[in-house]
């Protein structure tokens, strides 16, 4: 038997030892990359509530404009134009809720 079955111990040669140098540093250099590069925050959009106009309306779908200067679109929208509401809208999207007519 060789001598390091018997002791009970596993030893590395230079090639696993280097391989496990690299998957070390490929698992480090992920998370720096994930948490620095690209944070999880970026993911989680701020809600933003905002009184606008209506532009028009066009059969069910309302159109405004808002201060971040990306138009926004209403799904269901049943106002006319030239009503004012305010919505909800994540920032940077293009869509966004009416929470008060």
């Amino acid at each position: 038997m060789p001598a390091m079955a018997v002791l009970g111990k596993m030893e590395l040669t230079s090639g696993q030892k280097g391989g496990l140098i690299f998957g070390g540093a490929l698992i480090v250099a992920g998370l720096v990359l994930s948490t620095i590069v690209f944070p999880f925050w970026n993911l989680i959009r701020e809600d933003v509530n905002e009184e606008v106009e209506i532009l028009t309306n066009d059969n069910g779908q309302c159109y405004v404009e808002t201060s971040d200067n990306i138009p926004k679109i209403i799904e269901d929208c049943t106002l006319q134009p030239g009503d004012v509401v305010t919505i909800t809208y994540g920032e940077g999207l293009a869509w966004a809720k009416i929470t008060e007519p």
